[in-house]
């Protein structure tokens, strides 16, 4: 039996929560699920958008997922996303993007891997207002949480039998921190000679996966770059209704799609769950259950290339909670 925290969000969060329910369900691994509240709702009426129990369920468990949570731009409170990540220190995210027989985009046989640093850089908004027309934000980047990223990726390669390790980076210019970056990551690959290593500045990093994303495997980046080219690697493979995450520390993980909450079509059953379901496909993996985590994958993939049971942005017509079911009872069959 495992015990995981599960936070419904916002928007479409709560149904597309109950999607991936039903998928885990239909495993028949036992998961007793511990509902706590984030985001919108919990700033509404406790003041603050990540309450202390959810952070202390966490901790309990070890384990949580999590549907999207909505984060105002410009004003209002702070990400819930990154305030998890710092309070419990979840330094890698893990964010895959692959090509899915019967997703409209324009390549195929793209398998790419994003391992993003998490707790630093621009990203973590270390900024101040100097004067009324002057915004600051530090950049910062250290040795320690670096090299706790690289060992990450390449220990990542190596369990998930992937050949190469990219560094992304942009130490032409940056030349201390994208400096230290850079040259913590080459250190780190020499204890992984197995693993090819190569680096790549970030602008020529985007024009090279537009080009020819087949050349590459893992792509370690710090906080920024990483937030940026998961979602362009997102689009390589039909966008961010197929791209699931996962934030993973020493102690706890968190899993989540890396898509927004979709507040206009909340309530509708409209939504697409493959990123939430692929998102319990990377929790189950980490809790060892890999022969359900298979299964997950396999149904998506086979339900997704059918096309009968799938959503509109898929060319279907099925709602959120038809496709899950459908899904569900894929993997029931197997």
């Amino acid at each position: 039996m495992h015990k995981i925290t599960l936070i419904p969000g916002d928007g479409t969060g709560p149904e597309l929560v109950e999607a991936m329910k039903k998928v885990v369900a239909a495993t028949q691994v036992q998961i007793e699920w511990e509902v706590v509240e984030a985001g919108e709702k919990t700033m509404k009426e406790k003041g603050t958008p990540l309450p202390f129990e959810v952070i202390e369920s966490i901790k309990r468990n070890k384990v949580a997922i999590k549907g999207p949570i909505t984060t105002p731009v410009g004003s209002g409170f702070r990400s819930v996303n990154v305030a998890l990540r710092k309070e419990l220190d979840l330094y890698a995210c893990l964010r895959p993007a692959f090509t899915i027989e019967g997703v409209k985009t324009l390549y195929r046989g793209v398998n790419l891997v994003v391992v993003r640093e998490n707790t630093e850089d621009l990203y973590a908004g270390i900024e101040r207002m100097v004067d009324e027309g002057t915004a600051e934000s530090i950049k910062r980047i250290t040795r320690k949480a670096t090299e706790r990223i690289a060992r990450f990726a390449f220990e990542y390669a190596k369990r998930e039998g992937r050949k190469k390790v990219t560094c992304v980076h942009k130490a032409n210019i940056m030349k201390f921190s994208d400096g230290l970056f850079l040259e913590v990551a080459r250190e780190i690959a020499e204890e992984y000679p197995e693993i090819e290593f190569e680096d790549r500045i970030v602008d020529n990093m985007c024009m090279q996966l537009v080009m020819k994303p087949h050349l590459y495997d893992v792509l370690l980046c710090p906080n920024l770059y990483g937030d940026i080219l998961s979602d362009l690697c997102a689009g390589l493979v039909g966008g961010l209704g197929v791209a699931p995450g996962a934030n993973i520390g020493d102690e706890f993980a968190v899993f989540e799609p890396t898509h927004g909450s979709a507040p206009k079509y909340a309530g509708q059953n409209k939504v697409n769950p493959t990123a939430i379901i692929l998102s319990a496909w990377m929790m189950l993996k980490h809790l060892g259950e890999i022969e359900a985590a298979s299964k997950v994958l396999s149904a998506v993939k086979e339900v997704i290339a059918e096309g009968k049971s799938v959503t509109y942005d898929l060319g279907g017509q099925a709602g959120t909670q038809e496709m899950a079911e459908a899904i569900a009872q894929r993997i029931l069959s197997f």
